[in-house]
């Protein structure tokens, strides 16, 4: 008992304590040509020149980089918003493939409309133009 507490202290005394896993859910900002996307713990809130979105739930990609979440998708419109605007939002499939800090990202909106594709860069700003 004694030995492996000598052994815990000197482990934490010499900083070798074990390393965090990474998350297998994506994780940052990542932004590119008319969109962004901004994932914290796997969730995400999506930025495009005239519209917005969401994804509800934790996007892991799989082996091949590759994902198809669900989310929500909003259209915007040009000029200021006005208090108690009302924006059209509709189902999505979000899917892409994500590979060593860059990502490929279509949207795929409940009528069958297809937005994209997106892309990204992983800690790169967007260039997102206002809608006219």
């Amino acid at each position: 008992m004694r030995l492996r507490l000598i052994l815990a202290m000197t482990l934490i005394a010499s900083g070798l304590t074990p390393a965090a896993a990474k998350p297998p859910y994506l994780e940052g900002k990542w932004g590119g040509e008319h969109a962004a996307i901004g994932f914290n713990t796997g969730l995400a809130d999506i930025m495009f020149d005239c519209a917005s979105g969401s994804i509800d739930t934790a996007v892991i990609p799989a082996k091949d980089g590759s994902f198809a979440v669900e989310g929500t998708y909003r259209e915007g419109s040009p000029g200021p918003v006005r208090v108690g605007q009302i924006f059209r939002s509709q189902p999505a499939t979000y899917s892409g493939v994500v590979t060593k800090g860059a990502m490929t990202l279509n949207v795929e909106l409940e009528d069958g409309t297809v937005v994209g594709p997106f892309n990204l860069t992983q800690g790169v700003p967007p260039q997102i133009t206002r809608c006219r």
